[in-house]
């Protein structure tokens, strides 16, 4: 890979929002294709979803893309904005609530919390995962700051 493929991938992750991820079905085994957002946190990668599916308030939705990061976490991080790039990665779900809640008083995190009550609905009720990327480009997680070990 050319530093120019490195710049650009950074780039990449520090302005764009839309991606798909590729996951391996937690039942089938099967690949799965999900477009989702993810969000550049200082630097730290994250993937997540209000606790109701659709957005706003509401019941805590199952998440196929979740179920199925836990069941296998490793996966395709597909960049499909300014680059178009498919990464490894491995999810790892944030569980710990000081964390979550740290990371949901982040700037970057305000379209979320404009979607619920308060804070503390998405700490207990949102999906959310760390990216670390591997293989080919772990490189990319030496440079990003990750959010637990």
């Amino acid at each position: 890979m050319t530093d120019v493929d490195q710049s650009r991938i950074r780039t990449a992750l520090e302005v764009d929002r839309t991606i798909d991820i590729i996951t391996i079905g937690a039942r089938t085994g099967l690949p799965r294709t999900t477009e989702i957002w993810f969000f550049n946190v200082s630097g730290r990668i994250i993937i997540c979803g209000t606790p109701a599916a659709k957005g706003g308030s509401g019941p805590r939705a199952r998440r196929d893309w979740l179920a199925n990061l836990v069941a296998h976490p490793e996966f395709m991080f597909c960049l499909k904005e300014t680059v178009q790039i498919q990464l490894s990665a491995r999810a790892s779900v944030m569980r710990d609530p000081g964390q979550r809640r740290e990371l949901m008083l982040r700037p970057e995190m305000k379209w979320f919390r404009n979607q619920v009550d308060s804070v503390e609905v998405l700490v207990r009720d949102s999906p959310i995962v760390e990216v670390r990327f591997t293989g080919d480009f772990a490189w990319l997680s030496r440079i990003l700051r990750p959010i637990h070990s």
